[in-house]
């Protein structure tokens, strides 16, 4: 199979490692990177022939010089801060380049059909990872509950702590990430979308910086949600990340098989399989609708387990619409 040329922007971000591993796993070249921090040196993990570039002016000239010279890029991968990612993909777009667009697609859901026409325009493609997707204890579920009827009951609880720095950096300020719904939830949301039907109904119960919790009505499940970044949420001192799923009383722990996914996502969108921008969109408009709907004061039956701790020292304040709508008594 011939090898297929790539560049990717904002290469000194935590996930680029893994598109970066994806890249040579699948084996094809990386070309160019682009980020304006130059902590880099993990590049010469994949070749010493990388451009390296800390403007994007001198990329963008990089990339068109040898695109003219019949030697441009297949595909750039996305791994830059959320809000850039529209501005991105259009450029990728705009320059005859297939885009590899981390999550979210986009912050603001209203620019997701510019983002089709544009395909339709320029004859390229916009991919995203939806790597939960592509879990083989997901895959067993979505098999399980494929042709259900039943409405089901679910509890879905991610917790990844995050120190001082995830609030100082552009992840904490929710103009530029969206939000926990976006960094961190966003692929849950999918993954529940894509097993259980679309969504009929969404409530927000609590938010903070930290932390997020609500309910959703999905087509055959009801679903208490809690995401957050604070350690003390863990259910043990060890720091790890806490994925589960609780599906009619019991637990799907799902906390490991997650260090392959973006490798098999590049192998599926390489043959053409990948998820583009209608599989993403029902998760995208929903973490938007989320982000601007105000804190309601639920049922007892729709609050997640870990916001019932909390019920007796807070009150709902009904007159507040900003995101803060809880204060403790």
């Amino acid at each position: 199979m011939n090898k297929k040329k790539f560049a990717i922007i904002g290469v000194a971000g935590f996930v680029a490692t893994r598109h970066l591993n994806a890249i040579k796993e699948t084996n094809n070249h990386i070309i160019a990177a682009l980020d304006p921090k130059d902590s880099v040196g993990i590049l010469d993990k994949y070749s010493y022939d990388i451009r390296f570039f800390t403007e994007f002016e001198r990329f963008d000239r990089y990339l068109d010089k040898i695109k003219r010279k019949g030697k441009g890029i297949n595909y750039l991968s996305i791994c830059s801060p959320n809000y850039l990612h529209d501005s991105h993909i259009r450029y990728a777009l705009r320059m005859g380049i297939n885009a590899i667009c981390e999550k979210p697609l986009v912050i603001n859901a209203k620019n997701l059909d510019s983002l089709i026409a544009l395909e339709k325009e320029t004859g390229t493609k916009v991919y995203t990872i939806l790597q939960l997707r592509l879990h083989p204890s997901l895959i067993t579920i979505k098999e399980k509950y494929k042709n259900t009827k039943n409405t089901h009951e679910i509890e879905l609880t991610y917790i990844t702590p995050r120190g001082n720095w995830y609030d100082t950096s552009w992840k904490g300020d929710i103009s530029k990430s969206g939000g926990i719904t976006s960094n961190i939830g966003i692929h849950f949301f999918d993954m529940l979308i894509w097993i259980f039907g679309k969504v009929k109904h969404y409530e927000v119960h609590y938010t903070d910086n930290k932390k997020i919790s609500g309910y959703l009505k999905l087509e055959t499940a009801n679903v208490k949600w809690f995401l957050s970044t604070d350690k003390n949420d863990l259910p043990t001192d060890n720091y790890k990340p806490y994925r589960n799923i609780n599906i009619d009383g019991t637990n799907v722990e799902f906390s490991t098989g997650f260090t392959d996914l973006h490798t098999k996502s590049y192998e599926h969108i390489l043959k053409g399989e990948g998820f583009g921008i209608k599989d993403a969109s029902d998760s995208i408009n929903l973490v938007h609708n989320i982000r601007n709907t105000k804190v309601i004061k639920p049922k007892k039956e729709h609050i997640h387990p870990l916001q019932i701790k909390k019920i007796n020292t807070l009150k709902w304040n009904t007159t507040n619409t900003n995101r803060h709508s809880l204060t403790k008594m």
